[in-house]
């Protein structure tokens, strides 16, 4: 039999998953490594950490598949969360950490180049916001913040780069990952060059662009032993997790919006052109040349979930393991003892800064409207509501870029959440349907990977094999409220907004990181 590997990288695990030759999920193994935040705005992760996880990840696969003589692997091929910067010096020594998307200390420069409106003449190049968590932030803050290392540094890559240039010596990016540096130009699918001028390095320090269907093959040696995969196995660079997320979920027709709720969150739709948004809210990044994602993402999703969690609800973390449960799904039952729109508690979930729509990395999180009557049910019900209300908010923004949605398309850890899944149907008043196959993202870095080696002619195959488990309705005795208070935290988030950077800053200032 014929097997493909879809390898997700994501920010605090990588995940492998085996399909069969019917694309079915035949196993899965995923490897967690920590996500540093030794100081505050900080968010970075051990180069060395993540390629062993990595290679664990296929070793265990490999093992536990028990592959017959006849069997195959015809190749491996990557979905990977966008944004991350790491530095190397001439012979290719890592000079940083993995930046990620989350790390924000490049704020004050972000903030200078937006006032300056050429960061607003680079955004209509690249679709890319200007926010710190695009390496074109991340670079500006390394040249001032980090000179020595801005100097020394001979390349820069992203963590899938480093793990093709790992195994396979080479040094390439593909266009999906480019088009979110906020250094690729999107319509000459080049970098560009005011964006390189702005932060002073050249082409050379950068990969090549490369088609998501780009493949290499003779991985070392050492590696083939330890990956237990012949070193002729085709891996495939694949493309960014959001646009795969929308080809996962079979959400690529006009007016059907693919959210993902995993540690952050996006809404996406899919255009066969790159689109920008006047007012620079939203993103366009490429899934390939002619498939082009147009969404807004959030920082804050189910880390916020686990905030709520963690900090309010520990006691019932024990209770939950000697029920034998899992310790979300408690949660969730909590929450929905709670009526629609928490009796009147709104939650913004500003808890890491946050990009779509406000894109602010000095956005704060609060509680408005607790009284008396509000219990620890009401701010966990709240807390998911917070989350949702903002991801409708961008919403508005994009159906304002391409037109009104039509349906939804589930996928992340929320999607496993039955009162999650009803409460977006019911803001956002659309039916959500929600996949049979919770591995969307690898399913989609599995179906490039057949087009890259012509096993299928389009990526609509992936129809085929994407079905739906439930189509959640939403309901109407839920609407009154929900319509009444989600503007009411729309106006708060911009009335906030006005002191964000000020609770921000004395943040820092007495941090204890």
């Amino acid at each position: 039999m014929e097997y493909m590997i879809g390898v997700d990288l994501g920010t605090t695990s990588t995940k492998a998953v085996l399909f069969d030759d019917q694309n079915q999920v035949v196993m899965s193994v995923s490897k967690g490594y920590k996500l540093y935040r030794d100081v505050s705005d900080m968010a970075e992760e051990d180069l060395d950490e993540i390629f062993d996880a990595f290679i664990d990840a296929l070793h265990e696969i490999v093992q536990k598949a028990d592959f017959q003589k006849t069997d195959v692997v015809a190749a491996v091929s990557f979905s990977s969360a966008m944004h991350s910067l790491i530095a190397f010096d001439e012979n290719w020594k890592p000079l940083t950490r993995v930046i990620t998307w989350a790390d924000t200390r490049a704020v004050k420069y972000t903030e200078e180049l937006k006032s300056s409106g050429i960061g607003d003449e680079i955004y209509k190049k690249t679709g890319t916001p200007i926010h710190p968590m695009a390496p074109l932030s991340k670079l500006l803050w390394l040249k001032a913040e980090q000179p020595d290392v801005y100097e020394r540094a001979a390349h820069y890559l992203g963590i899938k780069e480093y793990l093709f240039h790992r195994l396979f010596g080479s040094n390439k990016m593909d266009i999906s990952l480019a088009s979110g540096t906020g250094l690729f130009n999107i319509f000459n699918l080049d970098w560009d060059q005011q964006a390189l001028e702005v932060t002073g390095i050249n082409k050379e320090q950068l990969p090549q662009p490369v088609e998501p269907y780009e493949f290499e093959t003779n991985m070392a040696p050492e590696y083939a032993v330890t990956t237990g995969l012949p070193s002729n196995t085709p891996f495939v660079y694949g493309a960014g997790d959001g646009p795969l997320s929308n080809l996962g979920v079979n959400a690529v027709k006009p007016g059907v919006a693919a959210i993902t709720i995993g540690t952050s969150g996006a809404i996406r739709v899919v255009s066969d052109k790159p689109i920008i948004d006047p007012k620079g809210r939203t993103f366009t990044y490429a899934l390939d040349k002619t498939h082009w994602v147009v969404g807004g993402p959030v920082n804050n999703g189910g880390d916020v979930f686990r905030w709520a969690r963690d900090n309010m609800f520990d006691a019932e973390k024990s209770t939950a393991a000697l029920l034998g449960m899992d310790d979300y799904d408690l949660m969730t039952q909590i929450a929905s003892r709670v009526p629609a729109g928490s009796e009147g508690l709104i939650f913004h979930p500003y808890l890491g800064g946050e990009r779509a729509p406000i894109w602010d990395a000095n956005a704060r999180g609060s509680f408005f409207g607790l009284n008396h009557g509000h219990t620890r049910a009401h701010m966990l019900r709240s807390v998911l509501e917070g989350i949702t209300y903002n991801v409708y908010m961008v919403s508005l923004a994009l159906e304002e870029v391409v037109g009104d949605l039509t349906s939804i398309q589930a996928t992340g850890g929320f999607a496993r959440s039955p009162l999650w899944r009803q409460m977006f149907a019911d803001i956002f008043e659309q039916p959500v349907t929600v996949p049979e196959a919770f591995e969307s993202g690898a399913l989609a870095a599995v179906i490039v990977a057949q087009k890259a080696l012509g096993k299928i002619d389009d990526l609509y195959e992936i129809e085929k094999y994407v079905g739906s488990s439930t189509t959640y309705q939403p309901l109407p005795e839920n609407f009154e409220a929900y319509r009444e208070l989600a503007p009411i935290f729309i106006r708060l988030s911009r009335q906030l907004q006005t002191e964000y950077e000020n609770i921000a800053n004395y943040q820092r200032k007495h941090s204890k990181k």
